[in-house]
């Protein structure tokens, strides 16, 4: 019904440039020292030939289920359609959100742990404790902002696009003007050495790959206020992607054609790693306009929390309503109508979460989400092709089934590649919430404790 209401105003240059404010944000300015330290040197850009190849395999299974399905929802709606809504669809949909309620808040603390390592260029001699102190500030900040009725998120949006693109143009063009070749191509001896610790560090290296591809699918998420959402999900998913990863690349390089890699690798062990960028600024301009430069980054890293943060708050807001999560997450303010118990849950948790590791978040994150969502919704598109195969499908995966196996051979590789504790983490938060489901099903007397009609 909801759908019928909603107008559709997103047509194919909107829905890319949604897909692509959300794919850039703080991450090329904070993992290139981790992306070169997975490898230890230039070859670790191997990582991100790794991760464009999953991600794009895997925003054909995107791209199918969202022409065919283009409502709100995104993946919950995926998930409960293709297992069934009644049944194990009712388990799926609850460990999405189960699941994002985890890695939501780690993604928004990636934003923060680099609010906090960039500050360290302004602000000398940071100590730990400072560093949890303005992680704990700036996401405090970040829920009082949102803790009100929004009005104005197209201008807010738009404004924090323009200080994300300016300020990744500048680092391009700085790279392009000044690059050299022998210092970014400075590969260390046995660089490519196939071993079990290479097929490691490929595997790290690629994780960091799909952190900076990660809401290349953002427009599934609204996809009951997209034109022509058969042909507009699906080209709207490529173009950013690529588009993306042509960026990417122009950074990474721009970066380790300026400054020598073994001054930032391996990263725990430099300090000026955590604000490399800036680094790569000072060396070209000075230190005054790196200081403003690391303004604008710090105006980029909030911006992506931000925009992270509000939008994230409403998906368990969403599957609580419709009957699908706990009910406490369905409560709206009494008078300004935002979800503020989801939205201080949240904003509560990213906060804890950004006093880890930078590198620990990040691998918590794709490894959390890897199983219920990504493979889960290969599961899904197989499903339905057998469960439902006269069903509209505006768009139909190209070379079927090939590309959801080798995104699904990915994912298995990231997870395996993924330290033990790391995965212990996500296997342990997924046995948990099949233990809530079954909890809160046996209490409110639904599947599997109730009789399916």
């Amino acid at each position: 019904m909801n759908s019928q209401e909603m107008t559709r105003r997103f047509g194919l240059l909107h829905a890319t440039a949604l897909n692509m404010t959300n794919m850039i944000g703080i991450g090329p300015f904070i993992t290139i020292p981790l992306l070169m330290t997975a490898l230890g040197g230039p070859q670790a850009m191997l990582g991100w030939a790794v991760a464009l190849i999953i991600v794009l395999c895997d925003g054909m299974v995107w791209s199918e289920l969202g022409a065919a399905m283009p409502g709100s929802g995104g993946s919950f709606g995926y998930l409960r359609q293709g297992y069934g809504p009644a049944t194990v669809g009712r388990l799926m949909g609850f460990l999405f959100v189960w699941q994002f309620v985890l890695s939501g808040p780690l993604e928004i603390a990636s934003g923060y742990i680099g609010f906090s390592q960039y500050l360290g260029y302004i602000w000398k001699g940071i100590t730990p404790a400072q560093t949890m102190l303005v992680v704990t500030v700036i996401g405090l900040v970040n829920i009082a902002l949102l803790y009100r009725r929004i009005k104005s998120i197209a201008t807010i949006t738009v404004t924090l696009w323009v200080g994300t693109i300016l300020t990744v143009v500048v680092v391009v063009l700085t790279g392009a003007l000044h690059f050299d070749a022998r210092v970014a191509f400075d590969f260390p001896p046995g660089a490519f050495n196939f071993s079990l610790g290479f097929l490691i560090g490929l595997g790290a290296a690629a994780r960091i790959g799909v952190y900076d591809y990660l809401g290349y699918y953002d427009v599934c998420y609204i996809g009951d206020e997209v034109e022509n959402p058969g042909r507009v999900i699906p080209r709207s998913i490529l173009l950013s992607t690529v588009a993306v990863a042509l960026i990417y690349v122009a950074v990474n390089f721009s970066i380790i054609g300026i400054v020598p890699w073994r001054d930032f690798v391996p990263a725990a062990d430099h300090p000026q790693a955590n604000f490399v960028v800036s680094v790569f600024m000072e060396r070209i301009y000075g230190a005054k306009v790196a200081t403003i430069f690391t303004a604008m980054i710090l105006w980029t890293a909030f911006g992506s929390v931000f925009a992270l943060l509000l939008g994230y708050s409403r998906v368990p807001y969403a599957a609580a309503k419709d009957g699908y999560f706990f009910k406490m997450f369905a409560k709206l303010h009494p008078t300004q109508g935002f979800p503020y118990v989801s939205l201080v849950v949240l904003g509560l948790l990213s906060i804890v979460a950004g006093f880890v590791s930078l590198g620990t978040v990040i691998d918590a994150l794709i490894t959390t989400r890897i199983l219920v969502q990504f493979i889960g919704q290969i599961g899904a598109v197989t499903l339905l092709r057998r469960r439902a195969p006269d069903m509209p499908r505006p768009y139909r995966m190209w070379l079927y089934p090939l590309p959801s196996l080798i995104a699904l051979l990915g994912w298995i590789f990231i997870f395996a590649t993924t330290p033990p504790l790391v995965i212990a983490f996500g296997l342990g938060a997924l046995v948990l919430g099949v233990l809530c489901f079954g909890l809160w099903s046996w209490k409110s007397r639904t599947w599997p404790f109730a009789e399916v009609t």
